[in-house]
């Protein structure tokens, strides 16, 4: 157990991946349709979308998020917080992303990768990972109407994380083919443990 951290700190890295062959071109001018997630201690958290008023924010292996393709790594800082203290923040902050809120423009998974970012770094993410979504909401009326008010596509069921997870991730209840994926649940008693069919951006484009 790291609970004190005695002083150590843990890489904050943001895994940007491609939404779109067309990225192979915006890319190089400073755009492009992209997913993120950041990751700490060792595993990746991202946004996604679903029909539930319950967080949207679930966790998968590093570098490994279904249904896109991963472009790179990118380092964003350090971070004191031992492995049980960013899991409390990281159950806090999904409070703030149901599944039902996403937006493409104006609440999508970089804009829930910034938000980690600067509470841990006091930096954001590069600009040009969710440039498309600034410049969306400026000129929203040219986007066509699908991506202007629509969350995003379908991804596979995930199953809740439950506080025991933290310490027993090896447990009996781990042996489903679907453990490295999960959505978290924010500590908020109103939020279900259900399962829900996350969508992805990429559905849409």
């Amino acid at each position: 157990m790291d609970a004190g951290n005695d002083g150590a700190t843990t890489p904050v890295l943001l895994n940007v991946y491609d939404l779109t062959p067309v990225n192979d071109y915006l890319y190089w001018l400073g755009f492009g349709v992209f997913h993120s997630g950041i990751e700490v201690h060792g595993m990746e958290y991202g946004f996604g979308a679903h029909d539930f008023s319950s967080s949207g924010v679930f966790e998968v292996e590093s570098k490994c998020c279904p249904g896109f393709v991963y472009r790179k790594t990118v380092s964003l800082g350090t971070t004191d917080m031992s492995r049980e203290d960013f899991r409390s923040f990281i159950e806090r902050l999904a409070g703030k992303y149901h599944g039902n809120t996403y937006n493409l423009i104006a609440k999508n998974c970089n804009h829930f990768t910034d938000d980690v970012c600067r509470n841990l770094t006091g930096k954001p993410i590069p600009g040009w990972v969710n440039r498309l979504a600034r410049v969306g909401s400026v000129f929203d009326c040219l986007l066509p109407e699908s991506v202007q008010v629509s969350p995003v596509g379908r991804v596979p069921t995930l199953r809740p994380v439950i506080d025991d997870d933290l310490d027993s991730v090896s447990s009996s209840d781990s042996d489903e083919g679907d453990e490295d994926k999960h959505l978290l649940e924010a500590p908020s008693t109103d939020l279900q443990p259900v399962e829900v069919p996350l969508k992805l951006a990429k559905d849409l484009l």
